[in-house]
């Protein structure tokens, strides 16, 4: 096995991802969940997401919910937004770390903003130069990077090229979404390859789904090629509505109980997350797809001693 990273940073997405494909629960139940996750330890969190009600109602009452919400001291909070609109949303709520998104595939751009690709592209040239000139940071999440429901296997060298534009128009960062859980460590693997060719000085962030049940080995796989940053989302909530059968995200508490029992930090404590879990099954009203939840106190290992 290659050498292995003495930590990771992981991403919260539950309270955006995750809720956003959910049936809508109450602000309060909103703001309880993020501040629970807030209090865990995790050091980024995905709070919001700043879009038209009418579109994605579940996030209809985001600007309620950032406003109540604890900022806990040593947490970096992000929103996404999609459009000028949103951004200037976003910004006047105080958000400095922002993300964009556009699709891999052309099919499921259109699905999603009834734009293609290159017209994403475009705008999102323009977003760039907005939030840079407010002093934000911006990540470019690039979705369906592993493969489309609709077109199937996606070409790295079709990412590789977004990514090139991205950065050339000033993306300080880079995210790769597996929207519908086709990821697998091969898949990985070329992805990887394929943009550090030309962008190996890009920070990257991996997103994966569980959707046939290769997230965990595929964040195994992006550790062993240097990666060190990842989305996850608390009890393996959240999918994709603009992708037929996709599943959950790959759960924050399976992700940090792997880590933590290979030896490898996260800041996160990992009962404190298990409990914000339960939190959100209870706000939800319905189980979780989480492991990690379903077993037993006996079996949700602490990293053995050295």
């Amino acid at each position: 096995m290659a050498d292995l990273p003495d930590s990771v940073s992981i991403r919260e997405v539950g309270p955006r991802d995750g809720l956003q494909n959910e049936d809508p629960i109450p602000t309060d139940a909103k703001v309880r969940l993020l501040d629970a996750l807030s209090g865990t330890g995790v050091r980024r969190i995905e709070a919001v997401s700043f879009v038209h009600p009418k579109a994605i109602p579940q996030m209809a009452d985001a600007d309620e919910v950032w406003q109540r919400a604890v900022k806990a001291d040593g947490v970096r909070y992000s929103a996404l937004v999609p459009n000028t609109r949103g951004a200037q949303r976003a910004l006047a709520a105080g958000f400095t770390e922002i993300e964009v998104v556009v699709s891999a595939s052309d099919t499921h751009n259109r699905r999603n903003v009834n734009r293609s690709t290159d017209e994403s592209l475009d705008d999102i040239a323009e977003l760039i130069d907005l939030l840079h000139g407010a002093s934000a940071r911006v990540e470019v999440i690039v979705a369906t990077s592993f493969g489309c429901p609709y077109e199937g296997d996606i070409d790295p060298q079709r990412v590789a090229g977004i990514v090139d534009r991205v950065v050339r128009d000033g993306a300080d960062r880079v995210a790769f979404g597996d929207t519908t859980g086709m990821g697998t460590p091969r898949r990985v693997r070329e992805l990887l390859t394929a943009v550090r060719d030309s962008n190996a000085h890009v920070p990257v962030l991996l997103h994966f789904h569980n959707t046939r049940g290769t997230a965990l080995a595929n964040l195994l796989t992006a550790l062993e090629l240097g990666v060190t940053e990842f989305d996850a989302s608390v009890g393996g909530l959240g999918g994709c509505p603009y992708a037929p059968g996709a599943s959950g995200n790959l759960a924050t508490e399976e992700a940090v109980h792997m880590l933590h029992d290979m030896g490898i930090d996260t800041g996160i404590d990992l009962p404190a997350l298990i409990e914000a879990a339960e939190l959100a099954e209870e706000l939800l009203g319905k189980k979780l797809p989480s492991g990690v939840l379903r077993a037993g106190p006996r079996t949700r290992l602490t990293p053995l001693p050295s």
